[in-house]
């Protein structure tokens, strides 16, 4: 006698299965965007992280048109509005125009306990042989002074620091001509900010150390070029004093 035949399954539930599936999915995903449209800073932060652990440059959230209390720099650091104090931003700002401006070439920052240093080129204030300002290095003392003047208070004191380099690399430069240049080069920047009146002139003081304070070698051009400089040293009120070798220690890894 031949056995019953099996009824074929109509399959009814398959699409019921699939079609919940569906839904469910949908609905986690508008939770997800519902989430994010009332993110604070803290999950906006866990979440720029986790796309970029480095977080180059600026990132932040706008939501509802209000700025996140992050911020991100070009070296990757954040640091929250209310924890820094008007001496930090001086660093965070500048740090931002010269990325904004493309000038990392020509402008370089570090920032240290109680300072911020900042190396400029020489040939972003003056042309060769020259104490007078250009008006692009005018531009970038304006942003400069900026940036110090909420913190006008917190500084200690601005040193304008004035280099030359050797014209060439067996024979020392005139020491008359040399020693005037970089002073008054770092002159020509001080009295700059000081008629902006935006600190305190006390608090301002100007050196020209010539080519005695070299930070690369004088065997090439390129080298050379890298000692021609302005430097300024912006020191925090009841910061630990420290002797400019110990900042050059600190900023260029090198010892004289």
């Amino acid at each position: 006698m031949a056995g019953k035949k099996k009824k074929r399954s109509e399959g009814g539930a398959n699409w019921m299965d699939t079609y919940g599936d569906m839904v469910t999915l949908l609905l986690c995903f508008f939770v997800l965007l519902y989430s994010m449209s009332s993110i604070d800073s803290d999950k906006w932060e866990l979440l720029v992280k986790s796309f970029n652990p480095d977080a180059q440059y600026l990132a932040k959230s706008n939501t509802d048109n209000e700025e996140s209390e992050y911020e991100y720099y070009t070296d990757g650091n954040t640091l929250p509005n209310e924890q820094m104090d008007e001496f930090d931003k001086i660093y965070y700002e500048l740090s931002k125009y010269i990325t904004e401006n493309n000038l990392q070439t020509d402008i370089e920052i570090s920032k240290g306990d109680g300072f911020t240093f900042i190396t400029f080129r020489d040939n972003v204030f003056f042309d060769g042989d020259s104490y007078v300002l250009k008006n692009d290095g005018k531009v970038i003392l304006d942003e400069f002074s900026n940036a110090i003047i909420n913190a006008a208070d917190s500084i200690q004191e601005i040193q304008i620091l004035g280099h030359t380099s050797q014209a060439r690399p067996e024979v020392p430069n005139e020491p008359i001509t040399d020693r005037f240049l970089s002073s008054n080069r770092a002159t020509e920047v001080l009295l700059y900010i000081q008629q902006k009146n935006i600190i305190e002139p006390s608090k301002l003081v100007s050196c020209g150390y010539g080519q005695f304070r070299p930070i690369s070698s004088f065997d090439t051009k390129e080298a050379r070029a890298k000692n021609r400089r302005v430097e300024i040293l912006i020191t925090k009120t009841d910061s630990v004093v420290k002797s400019l070798d110990e900042y050059y220690t600190e900023v260029y890894g090198i010892t004289y």
